[in-house]
């Protein structure tokens, strides 16, 4: 029984880090990199404060427990 109820505990704490906020920072760099992959070449990324989006469809990231988002636009190639 005892070794359940650690399984349990230890799972419930897992899922709770790998749902962990990440800094802006270091979410920006991962998009980042995933644009630089997809072969874009000049576009810009924006953190921003949620008050401060204009363009929902601009949005491709979330960061500090939601209180911000990353903005991307792709600029003229």
């Amino acid at each position: 029984m005892k070794r359940v109820a650690v399984a349990l505990m230890l799972s419930a704490l897992s899922a709770a880090a790998l749902a962990a906020p990440k800094p802006c920072e270091e979410l920006k760099q991962e998009i980042e990199v995933k644009i630089q992959a997809a072969g874009v070449s000049t576009y810009t990324l924006e953190i921003v404060p949620n008050d401060e989006v204009k363009d929902p469809s601009m949005v491709v990231g979330s960061c500090e427990n939601g209180t911000k988002k990353i903005l991307y636009q792709r600029n003229g190639d």
